[in-house]
């Protein structure tokens, strides 16, 4: 037996075989973990993989399983980002689409998604800017004709058009995590006809102490208001405007991620029931003008400016 040492940058010498010893047999190897790395101009956000933390099956993970559920309370009112309105849908309904699927991965990993849930990557899950929240919708990259069904809990994409944000894991059983995008279909799957509306409490049973514990819990809290923010004066760039302080606070999330270079802090303004989000104070308008020709460069929208 022939030992090699050396230190590990040195190749290894050749050894010559006897053929009269058979070889050892080859390990089983282990299946080969997804291939995230991203053409250039790829992912929607660009090198948004998953990092080493790969499960080693992704295509094993079970679409959504559709459910009744109630639709949050503040994720479906009308906001607008980027300059542009969007009124969500109030109530589960027939939906059909084709458009621009993307997919966003370990940058919003953990992060407070529009309902108050934490992203997962690997979780079945999709971004949309109206379908209603939680809802459950099949997309099909119309290339391959692959098919998957998502949970809807979050909004997006707002950029360059998109229809859908699906998952890490959603994008890879479709086949598009390569190239960051793809044609998919859009189709909203209704668990039933009476999903929203209210459902009478069940009567209490006589001499059942856990039913009789659950009717007397008290309801809900309301959710408390928007703090008072110290009200500051001067020329702002508007970067949007919503109708709920977790979207807004979602958004400004993103928007210091993709814009480290600002300055400037990311306020959230409220007022008559809205949540505007405003950069700034800037010393004139001039100065504030050549900030959101810097953002269109970046980001493909250009803010407008306001006085307060």
């Amino acid at each position: 037996m022939v030992l090699l040492a050396g230190c590990g940058s040195q190749p290894p010498r050749s050894i010559e075989r006897d053929e009269s010893v058979a070889p050892p047999a080859a390990a089983k190897p282990a299946p080969p973990k997804p291939q995230y790395s991203l053409k250039r101009g790829g992912g929607f956000y660009q090198d948004d993989g998953p990092g080493d933390s790969v499960p080693g099956n992704l295509d094993a993970v079970p679409d959504a399983e559709p459910r009744a559920e109630p639709l949050h309370r503040f994720a479906n009112r009308p906001y607008s980002v980027l300059g542009k309105d969007y009124v969500p849908s109030q109530e589960l309904k027939p939906y059909k689409a084709r458009g621009v699927g993307s997919w966003y991965g370990r940058k919003f990993h953990g992060q407070k998604t529009s309902i108050g849930e934490p992203y997962d990557m690997f979780a079945m899950t999709a971004a949309h800017p109206t379908l209603p929240i939680p809802s459950y919708a099949r997309v099909t990259n119309l290339a391959n004709g692959k098919s998957v069904v998502v949970r809807v809990n979050d909004r997006g994409p707002f950029l360059h058009e998109r229809l859908i944000d699906l998952s890490y894991a959603a994008a890879w059983k479709l086949g598009y995590i390569g190239s960051g995008s793809a044609q998919v279909e859009v189709e909203s799957i209704l668990p039933g006809e009476t999903l929203l509306a209210a459902k009478p409490a069940p009567p209490v049973a006589a001499g059942d102490p856990i039913a009789e514990l659950v009717a007397a819990a008290p309801a809900p809290a309301e959710a408390p208001p928007l703090p008072a923010v110290q009200e500051l004066r001067g020329t702002f760039l508007q970067l949007g405007a919503f109708g709920s302080q977790d979207n807004a606070e979602s958004f400004r999330a993103r928007l210091q991620r993709q814009l480290d270079w600002l300055g400037e802090a990311i306020h959230v303004h409220a007022k008559d029931g809205m949540y505007r989000l405003h950069l700034g104070p800037y010393r004139d308008a001039q100065e504030a003008g050549r900030v959101a020709e810097r953002i269109r460069e970046a980001l493909a929208f250009k803010p407008f400016v306001v006085q307060r």
